[in-house]
């Protein structure tokens, strides 16, 4: 895929995003990795369901601007932990649904999806029959602490679902390419609001 293609793909995935209010004002971010190993992603402060061409820059590996001028999101640096740790990974998903987002706050270390039809989007889910443990990490502004805590995670659980939360802040997802992130964001958004309604609706 070279980068006009992918830039294309990251706006598409930006609008179908934006539709359900999962990327509200700046929010959020999207990648594609590159057969080169560079990273293409959208750059800091742009609304994601409005993206065009320029709004998406490319980064080397370890998450520098690969264009003079550029300013990449902080949290590229996020998305390169992905991608360094994952070799399958082709592209990554980050955004701010509410369910999402009230969930991780009320949460402990992780949260629990299990009976779900929609868990066979996950690798590893061949039947509803079978309960994921969402991990929740605590939100802070050093990317690279940030970064140790989930490698710690990987490290200990390498067979942990492709997703995360940040506590109040939002999810990351990830998968081979743009169509199978994008298949398990909206598995995992769906299944995260049915546990926000159920917990709503609890005695």
């Amino acid at each position: 895929m070279n980068f006009q293609t992918a830039t294309s793909a990251i706006i598409a995935a930006g609008q179908r995003m934006d539709r359900p209010g999962w990327v509200p004002a700046t929010a959020g971010n999207i990648s594609i990795r590159q057969p080169s190993g560079q990273i293409a992603i959208t750059r800091s402060g742009c609304h994601k369901g409005m993206l065009q061409a320029e709004d998406v820059i490319r980064v080397d590996a370890a998450g520098a601007p690969v264009d003079q001028g550029a300013r990449p999101s902080y949290e590229t640096l996020l998305h390169c932990g992905i991608y360094r740790r994952f070799a399958d990974a082709g592209a990554v998903l980050h955004g701010h649904s509410i369910a999402n987002t009230v969930l991780s706050r009320r949460a402990g270390a992780f949260i629990r999806l299990g009976g779900y039809e929609l868990l066979k989007a996950f690798p590893g889910g061949p039947t509803h029959d079978v309960a994921v443990d969402l991990p929740v990490f605590d939100n802070d502004q050093d990317i690279q602490r940030l970064q140790r805590a989930l490698d710690a995670l990987w490290d200990d659980a390498p067979g942990a679902p492709p997703g995360y939360l940040i506590r109040g802040h939002g999810v990351y997802v990830w998968g081979p390419d743009m169509n199978a992130a994008m298949t398990r964001l909206e598995a995992l958004e769906f299944m995260l609001l049915c546990h926000l309604e159920e917990g709503r609706h609890s005695p």
